[in-house]
């Protein structure tokens, strides 16, 4: 028998602090400034954040943090101060609404707000309204001018205190970190990660999709968004440098960090690479080739993006799957050896799947019975997944019951699963469109739209139609300066897919609502549009 030694985060910081204590981390600040340091100095610092804690703050264990903040160094201070003492780390995606916003914080009982300085004003009105906040912290050098009353400056927080010399030994079942949905419909939902999770689905995307010590690794993905798909923990595991890329997203910022810091990895969603993309063709002296990989996830990766990078910036998208309740990466798509040697539109084919499960979870698809169907690439039903990092209920939520059942998560996903363990999904459930009694995936209609050199971004939505139930209709953002029409766009799918599936309508829109996840907002969209074709019909 082994000991029964807990799964604790800390005891991955501790070691990769003491085998790569030189090794950089670098953050752009609110400022734009460029902030650099190393894995020690930061321990230092993540230690009299600690002390503070408890002796500034009054929190103790199982006492919620509330962040709300870029990707940068004190946020990745944050990030493992909560997991290393067992606080719980609740990040705020800063793109929800207020009412939102207000909700959540007071749902998780947040008893301290650390703000980013460039984001007080968002907050600030909202700072009587919530119940259980007795500290704000204002994450930077001074407090001065973020209107808050009473906010503490960070650097005062930690100036006078000394680093906490030990860990404390936790239950490896308690939660770190507090995770909301976006809130598409209703409240948003919270996930609690717990230490086991976390420290498992490290361990296991690792293995699944290494990164080492000589690796750069830049994540585009929010840290207020699930986490950051858990790369801030998986860097530090294996002692990779860190660059965080502060409040710009845009192309010519982020490509300019991975040229300038030699980035290696880099994550986030499609919207960013397409933005990279954009900005890569009108500078084509610039090159990337350097880069090993971009994760890519959050919505369906098209097809033609991935074809790009690989052709014209010699670097692979590797497309992921997952949800804020699977901790969150659950799925990747990468080749198995033996696909190396096939032709290129032949690996497209698996690389533009959701990817092969990461060892250590269980998917199926089911029908409408919750009859299990085959792994025969044919048939489609509704994912299903369980395992170690998968959460099994919401927080405090009498929702739970909507999507959890007999120990598996309904993810909403429509999916088919190949013979080789792939899913390949369909669309959601709620997107699926019914035409005529016949089903069409609205993601597949997407992403060929996006594969036309004209078109920048496309969504497909099923509206209202007085014969056939349901017809696509698709929202069009061309390319700026180029001039796409309906007819040229009906012309280039018509070999591409099934004439019944080709949208009735072609919208032009100057840019597709997203959620606060970057997500497109089908939504939004569907409920704008929600008679264009019953008026069109009369």
């Amino acid at each position: 028998m082994q000991d029964d030694f807990p799964l604790l985060m800390s005891t991955l910081y501790d070691n990769a602090v003491w085998q790569y204590p030189q090794q950089e981390i670098v953050s752009v600040e609110a400022d734009r400034s460029i902030h650099r340091t190393t894995y020690a100095d930061t321990d230092v610092r993540i230690r009299k954040l600690a002390t503070a804690f408890s002796q500034k703050l009054g929190t103790t264990q199982g006492d919620a943090i509330g962040t709300f903040a870029w990707n940068n160094h004190r946020h990745h201070e944050l990030y493992w101060a909560t997991a290393n003492t067992g606080r719980i780390c609740h990040t705020i995606n800063i793109r929800l609404f207020a009412d939102q916003i207000e909700y959540i914080v007071n749902h998780a009982g947040d008893k301290v707000m650390f703000i980013d300085p460039d984001l007080a004003h968002l907050i600030a009105p909202l700072i009587p309204k919530f119940a259980t906040v007795e500290h704000v912290i204002i994450m930077g050098p001074t407090a001065e001018g973020s209107g808050i009353e009473g906010a503490i400056a960070y650097e005062d927080l930690i100036a006078d205190v000394a680093p906490l010399a030990e860990w404390p030994r936790l239950d490896e079942r308690s939660p770190m970190m507090y995770c909301y949905t976006s809130g598409t419909t209703g409240n948003p939902r919270g996930v609690a990660y717990t230490q086991r999770s976390t420290y498992l689905h490290t361990i296991s995307n690792l293995a699944a999709n290494p990164i080492g010590a000589e690796d750069n690794v830049l994540p585009v993905v929010p840290m207020f968004h699930a986490a950051a798909w858990g790369y801030p923990f998986q860097a530090v595991t294996v002692g990779a440098k860190l660059t965080y890329p502060g409040p710009d997203l845009s192309g010519a910022a982020v490509v300019k960090l991975f040229v300038d810091e030699h980035v290696t990895f880099s994550a986030g969603v499609p919207t960013v690479w397409l933005g990279i993309q954009q900005h890569l063709e009108a500078n084509p002296d610039v090159s990337i080739a350097h880069m090993r990989a971009l994760f890519c996830g959050g919505s369906a990766v098209p097809r033609a993006m991935i074809d790009w990078f690989e052709r014209n910036a010699d670097v692979r998208v590797i497309q992921g799957w997952g949800m804020t309740e699977t901790n969150p990466i659950a799925s990747a798509a990468t080749l198995k050896p033996w696909m190396e040697g096939w032709p290129w539109e032949e690996q497209l084919d698996v690389l533009e799947t959701a990817g092969r499960p990461i060892p250590g979870l269980q998917v199926k698809i089911v029908d409408e019975n919750f009859k299990t169907l085959p792994n025969d690439g044919e048939a489609f039903g509704e994912l299903l997944i369980r395992g170690p990092w998968i959460a099994a209920e919401y927080y405090n939520d009498p929702r739970s019951d909507e999507s959890f059942v007999d120990g598996w998560l309904r993810t909403g996903d429509v999916c088919k699963i190949t013979p080789d363990g792939y899913i390949k999904i369909t669309d959601r459930a709620k997107d699926v469109i019914k035409s005529g009694g016949e089903w069409i995936s609205s993601l597949d209609v997407e992403n060929e739209i996006m594969a036309h050199p004209d078109v920048r971004e496309a969504t497909v939505v099923g509206l209202k139609h007085p014969k056939w139930q349901e017809r696509p209709v698709a929202f069009v953002v061309p390319r700026e300066g180029l001039a796409v029409t309906p007819d040229d766009i009906r012309e280039f799918l018509a070999p591409r897919i099934a004439k019944w599936w080709i949208p009735d309508e072609f919208i032009f829109i100057d840019e597709i609502p997203k959620t606060g996840t970057g997500k497109f907002d089908k939504k939004v969209v569907r409920a704008e549009y929600e008679d264009l074709l019953l008026e069109a019909e009369t």
